[in-house]
């Protein structure tokens, strides 16, 4: 049956549709607004001004909407929490991104893919070769001692303010090529070269017998093994009779802490090796045991022996153990952690400074050797490993001052 409506019906019933429809439309966007999350980044008022807030929200825009090409959010949202490790101008506490993690996690379990080269930050935290390895791609180039690395396949690096961030990228896949600018002083020039990545064999640790009955261990990093292959290395030369022992830390960089403890621990009579102290003053001290090391000890230093080494050097030398020779050390006295975050990034950042026994942070000032002693003119700017043994003045000197030690009376 068909049913007729009135005019006055017909517009009731719009009316009241329209009203339904706003209706549905408010509804849909409060859902709408509540059910899709809102990210947010908080800041106490108190330390952090609003006009802070408000250029970083300004230049967020101008670069979202006149800059020449799209930008990704994302992408400059990973710049700016780089940027907040860069702020602090502290060379070792940097920021890494998922990949560059991933980078410097990886296991090499003795070997790696790169160029083989050993490398430090200098003081402006610029990568600086240390020495570049025997037959390696790097040598053979003609990459030397004192080079430093500006540019990596033609982007500058000399802002990137962390060495493995710049290791990372220069490692890479077997018989893949790598182009390498560096800065070399001694010719006020930058130089390019073309390096193709090898498979290079890490050795950080050699030991042998010299003069008879004189033991020499060449310690050229502190990795995450060391401590037990020097263990293996000296018992093995106590074991045929040796009479003292000399521990060369000329041109190594660091490393592990708690491996240099381990090998201190070793050494020295029962005492404190080294303490940390964080920012809230809280300490934190490594001691050794009563076991130590009865025969005479000599280090060897240079101003390349950084980090770890001078804990070890600084150690020695409180606990007037045994006598160091050489240059001034590096003086790297921070402590960094490695802190994982969730997405797979990471932060290595500055946590604590280390105090030798006695007291003394040796960060930007470096441990003074007993007895000073350079390299000679001729090899002042060459890696140890290139001065012929008959020339090693250095360790020409260690040798002297061991042997006067056992004759001693």
């Amino acid at each position: 049956m068909d049913r007729k409506y009135s005019l006055r019906q017909v517009i009731i019933f719009m009316a009241t549709a329209a009203i339904f429809t706003v209706f549905l439309c408010i509804t849909a966007f409060f859902a709408i607004r509540f059910l899709i999350p809102k990210y947010t980044i908080n800041f106490d008022p108190n330390t952090v001004s609003i006009s802070n807030i408000n250029k970083f929200n300004q230049v967020r825009n101008i670069l979202k909407e006149d800059y020449y090409q799209n930008v990704d959010e994302n992408t400059l949202m990973e710049g700016a929490v780089g940027g907040l490790a860069n702020s602090l101008n502290d060379p070792y506490t940097v920021y890494f991104n998922k990949e560059q993690m991933q980078s410097f996690m990886e296991k090499s379990e003795g070997s790696y893919v790169g160029i083989g080269i050993s490398v430090n930050s200098d003081t402006n935290g610029i990568l600086t070769v240390i020495e570049p390895f025997a037959d390696s791609p790097a040598k053979n180039v003609g990459i030397i001692q004192g080079d430093k690395i500006i540019k990596v396949d033609g982007k500058d690096v000399t802002a990137i303010r962390d060495e493995n961030m710049v290791i990372s990228m220069i490692k890479g896949p077997e018989n893949t090529k790598v182009d390498i600018t560096v800065y070399r002083s001694a010719a006020d020039k930058s130089i390019d070269f073309s390096v193709v990545r090898r498979k290079i064999k890490i050795n950080n640790i050699k030991s042998e017998i010299v003069d008879g009955n004189l033991g020499y261990i060449k310690l050229m990093l502190f990795d995450s093994e060391i401590a037990a292959d020097f263990t293996r290395d000296l018992n093995n030369m106590l074991a045929k009779g040796i009479k003292g022992l000399i521990i060369d830390l000329r041109d190594n960089p660091g490393g592990s802490y708690e491996q240099v403890v381990a090998i201190a621990d070793r050494l020295l009579p029962e005492g404190l090796i080294v303490y940390t102290e964080d920012r809230n003053k809280t300490r934190q001290e490594k001691k050794s045991d009563r076991m130590e090391l009865d025969i005479p000890i000599v280090l060897l230093i240079n101003g390349n022996s950084a980090s770890a080494s001078e804990i070890l050097a600084g150690a020695v030398k409180d606990q007037k153990k045994g006598t160091l020779v050489g240059t001034k050390t590096f003086g790297k006295g921070l402590v960094q952690e490695l802190r994982m975050l969730e997405d797979g990034s990471g932060i290595k950042v500055t946590i604590s400074r280390y105090f030798t026994p006695s007291g003394v942070c040796i960060h930007g000032i470096g441990i003074i050797p007993d007895m000073e002693v350079g390299a000679g003119e001729e090899y002042e700017n060459q890696p140890v490993s290139q001065i012929p043994r008959n020339k090693d003045i250095q360790l020409i000197t260690a040798l002297e001052v061991l042997k006067a030690k056992i004759n001693a009376p």
